[in-house]
């Protein structure tokens, strides 16, 4: 058997058309969705992941805009910033680009965001009312995970997910979806004991640790869905926390690395920021 290849990019770009047109109504409407990312130093990965976010929006019709703020922009600054930004009726959308200079504090920041305009779903309230399950801004990444799932035209009702890794940013949020899917659901971590016989045990299995090709065919149970988040560079290349040669011979579906779980992160922000515009 060699797994289906979940198309994480072909399953974007359905999610972008579809909020296309969403945009275009809520346009039409007087209400152009608008996402305003800051960016804070010279980060190199954070100033692509900030022009790749730009680009998805204006392909869309968002009202993109980025505050770009030197390294030395002191705490007061951007907290003012913030401040102007919750207040403006065209900013629906805010997304502080982490990780931030070592001087800001990163918890008073996303704190300061409006949970109206966290569309990045990391505010404490935000992160409550998933946990309690009740309708919120949720982390875009394992947003992004639930609707690969659900698109590859898996049932999540009742199956068994294992999620490996527990950040704030992956894997508890993602614990806390496939509950409300009503899935039954196990969290491993670095402590885990037998940590692959767990996993071994899941129908579908997300893995979200950040060491590369960590989960091999034995780690897998035969027919599972395997989605794969981590993303490492080992000697020039992109690979994912599986072993992605070996799980496919036994995997029922499998995201790549890239083009899986990456692109879909992207659309869920997208899709976070036209049901803000949308709720007024």
């Amino acid at each position: 058997m060699t797994a289906k290849i979940i198309d994480g990019k072909a399953i974007a770009k359905e999610i972008r058309a579809e909020l296309a047109k969403q945009v275009a109504e809520l346009t039409a409407q007087g209400r152009t969705p608008g996402l305003t990312v800051v960016l804070v130093g010279d980060n190199p990965a954070s100033k692509v992941y900030v022009r790749s976010k730009q680009r998805a929006c204006e392909e869309i019709g968002i009202n993109s805009t980025v505050h770009r703020l030197p390294e030395e922009t002191t705490q007061a600054e951007l907290l003012a910033l913030i401040d102007q930004l919750n207040a403006d009726d065209t900013v629906h959308g805010i997304l502080v680009q982490l990780p931030l200079p070592g001087h800001l504090n990163e918890e008073e920041v996303i704190n300061a965001i409006s949970p109206a305009k966290d569309v990045d779903g990391f505010h404490p309230i935000n992160v409550g009312k998933l946990q309690i399950g009740t309708a919120s801004f949720v982390p875009c990444t394992p947003a992004g995970v639930v609707e690969l799932v659900k698109r590859t035209g898996v049932s999540i009702a009742g199956q068994h997910v294992v999620v490996l890794g527990r950040s704030n940013i992956v894997g508890k949020p993602a614990a806390a979806l496939f509950l409300k899917e009503n899935a039954t659901v196990t969290i491993c971590h670095s402590r885990t004991k037998n940590a692959a016989e767990e996993c071994s045990r899941a129908d579908i299995l997300i893995v979200a640790v950040g060491r590369p090709k960590l989960v091999k065919k034995d780690w897998v149970k035969p027919g599972a869905v395997v989605i794969d988040v981590g993303i490492n560079r080992v000697d020039g290349e992109i690979v994912g926390d599986v072993d992605f040669a070996e799980v496919q011979e036994v995997a029922s579906a499998i995201t790549p690395v890239p083009g899986g779980v990456g692109p879909m992160t992207i659309a869920m922000l997208l899709k976070a920021t036209v049901e803000a515009a949308a709720r007024g």
